[in-house]
């Protein structure tokens, strides 16, 4: 495939493109220059995008010639993909979410998934991600974490994947919005009052801040206007996980011992039930 005088395949007709979570420098010089080639713009909310390229005129002499914004988010995601064709992009098509990584607790991976099953060719851009700059910020020194976004609305549903997710081996990247950031740091102090949680607020803008503590420190910490903005949270690994970290479940469904002491290993290795471990032993044995 023919390559340009950047490195970037001519071929692409489709860029999603990463942009600022909060400070406008943070935009890259070939973020500029593929908005300066786009025909048409896909995004979140045509609004946002407007006032982010108004933003990037102002800041960087940004001059573009996008002639159509298209909003493609989760709500109509399904019904503008199946009202397109391949011959949509024979033009410059770039597709931009609200601010960050598409298809990272963003929009972006269905339209992907059009684009691989009609054969249009793509490409993403590198850039800003929330997760990725808190966990550097945070000072856990784990090769591997779980990036996990948003933890689900309803309470049960809430309530059940976060006591899972307290359990894992590796640190657990969360987002939080803040009107639940009080509730998310009780549920932790009731569940697992002495682990180590880093939260990061605001990551590159203005109001930029981090705390590092046990939930009930964080709490304190943490009240009033504080509690205003975007949060990453980062909840250490479980220790008692991280001693047993030499075995690995394939080590255990290899010994040969009674199925009830391997489902109770099982469950403690990987957090689910002794019930669900057993019955899939015996069901194993069965087939």
């Amino acid at each position: 495939m023919p390559i340009d005088d950047f490195g970037q395949r001519l071929a692409v007709v489709l860029t999603l493109l990463p942009t600022p979570i909060g400070n406008i420098e943070d935009i890259s010089l070939r973020a500029l220059r593929v908005l300066e080639e786009a025909e048409i713009l896909l995004c979140e909310d045509t609004r946002v995008a407007k006032r982010l390229l108004h933003l990037l005129s102002e800041r960087f002499g940004l001059k573009h010639r996008i002639e159509k914004f298209i909003s493609l988010h989760s709500h109509n995601e399904k019904e503008r993909l199946a009202a397109l064709s391949p011959d949509f992009f024979d033009r410059r098509v770039v597709y931009v979410s609200d601010a960050g990584m598409p298809c990272i607790s963003d929009p972006g991976a269905m339209l992907v998934a059009w684009c691989q099953e009609h054969g249009v060719d793509y490409t993403v851009l590198p850039g800003p991600s929330a997760f990725a700059t808190a966990y550097a910020a945070s000072g856990f020194p784990f090769a591997q974490f779980i990036f996990y976004g948003f933890l689900p609305h309803k309470e049960k549903a809430r309530e059940s994947e976060l006591t899972h997710l307290v359990k894992a081996r590796y640190p657990v990247i969360l987002y939080e919005a803040p009107h639940r950031m009080e509730k998310l740091l009780d549920a932790l102090d009731a569940m697992v009052p002495s682990r180590t949680v880093f939260v990061a607020k605001e990551i590159t803008k203005r109001h930029e801040r981090f705390f590092k503590g046990r939930p009930a420190e964080l709490k304190k910490a943490i009240t009033g206007s504080l509690l205003k903005g975007e949060w990453v949270v980062i909840l250490s690994p479980d220790e008692a996980r991280q001693e047993g970290a030499g075995i690995d479940t394939a080590d255990i469904e290899a010994m040969d011992i009674p199925p009830k002491q391997k489902a109770k290993l099982l469950a403690r290795a990987t957090g689910r039930s002794v019930r669900e471990c057993y019955e899939e032993i015996v069901r194993k044995r069965g087939s």
